[in-house]
């Protein structure tokens, strides 16, 4: 009589071998995971640059590494002229004394200075009052004013003058030769210089300046 085997005892069988196996191909799994290593390839072999891993590296050691300080540019700088410091004093001026301007005087008609030029003592032809010595003392008897003081004081006499008549006939440098008093004799010279122009003097044909003499007679009636 043949003994007939069961599936499923032949499987139950073959269990504890297959678990050994697949114990043994799992192990062998994770022993080859722990001793593989990947080969390192140069730059000749890919053409690229070194490993990622390498260049993460040199960039942290890069960044640890401090950074030199600058170097300090050292400038002689001139020191500032020193310049003398005045200090001005805190001064208020006064202001100006205000002075009161007295108002002109009228000192009245100013006699023409003298001029120093060649005067003919002796001319060829005389200087003249315009009309004649009678129309000249006309003349002076209706412009002299006897002054009240000397009529007053009995003063009278004559009172010689000497002046120039110039190339125009004009009068100038009026001069006392000799007088009578203060008054008669500032009398005298008011009138010589009130005359009209005189006819001018000639020599060598040319009108010159001349000097001629007159008296005034004061008398009193």
């Amino acid at each position: 009589m043949e003994l007939k085997k069961s599936a499923e005892a032949n499987t139950e069988s073959l269990r504890v071998p297959l678990i050994l196996i697949g114990f043994l191909f799992v192990g062998g799994l994770v022993l080859a995971s722990f001793t593989y290593k990947v080969p390192e390839l140069g730059d000749d072999d890919t053409g690229v640059g070194p490993k990622v891993a390498d260049v993460e590296f040199q960039q942290e050691e890069q960044q640890d590494q401090p950074e030199p300080p600058p170097q300090e540019t050292q400038v002689d700088v001139p020191p500032p002229p020193q310049e003398d410091i005045i200090e001005e004093e805190d001064t208020e001026e006064e202001p100006p004394p205000v002075v009161d301007v007295p108002p002109p005087v009228n000192i009245g008609p100013v006699e023409q200075p003298r001029v120093e030029r060649e005067i003919i003592e002796f001319p060829d032809v005389e200087a003249a009052f315009p009309g004649g010595a009678a129309a000249m003392q006309k003349w002076i008897n209706d412009n002299i004013q006897y002054p009240q003081t000397s009529i007053e004081m009995g003063e009278q006499g004559r009172v010689y003058l000497k002046f120039v008549v110039e190339p125009d006939g004009s009068i100038t440098n009026v001069e006392i030769e000799r007088g009578v008093s203060k008054d008669l004799d500032r009398e005298a010279k008011r009138v010589v210089r009130k005359m009209p122009k005189w006819v001018a003097g000639e020599a060598s044909g040319k009108k010159v300046a001349t000097r001629c003499r007159l008296p005034i007679i004061f008398q009193l009636e």
